[in-house]
């Protein structure tokens, strides 16, 4: 089960969200420059954090209500919060990637007006950066 929490308070996100960009990380970080008499200077480090986790339902899996997204879209709302992703029995502290659109929810019906309920259904979309 994927949960995100907060300060002691857990929200089970599902099992079947994809994370999409799992293998696009890449820790090392390289900066290649040629100094004036064409010498190679390669600069080689490793990353201390902001790996991106896109995880991502779909219109036939990994929906999670109106209640939930409510309170998801409540949590992506406090400025510099940090939570902790647990993502394949692995906790990770990540914080909302705001600059990629952070957490979205799209209903998986369209209703009328007024015909929300708490138990509606939606497909969830979460942007995280790794702290």
């Amino acid at each position: 089960m994927i949960t995100l929490d907060l300060s002691g308070v857990t929200v089970q996100l599902g099992d079947r969200l994809a994370w999409v960009d799992e293998f696009d990380w890449r820790p090392v970080e390289q900066s290649i420059e040629y100094s004036t008499t064409g010498a190679m200077h390669v600069d080689v480090g490793v990353k201390q954090a902001g790996r991106p986790i896109t995880l991502q339902g779909s219109e036939t899996e990994a929906w999670i209500t109106r209640e939930v997204s409510t309170t998801l879209a409540a949590w992506e709302a406090l400025p510099g919060a940090v939570f902790t992703l647990t993502l394949r029995g692995v906790a990770r502290q990540v914080i909302f990637d705001h600059e990629r659109g952070g957490f979205v929810a799209q209903p998986v019906w369209r209703l009328l007006d007024g015909e929300e309920t708490p138990d509606q259904l939606f497909v969830p979309t979460f942007r995280f950066l790794e702290a």
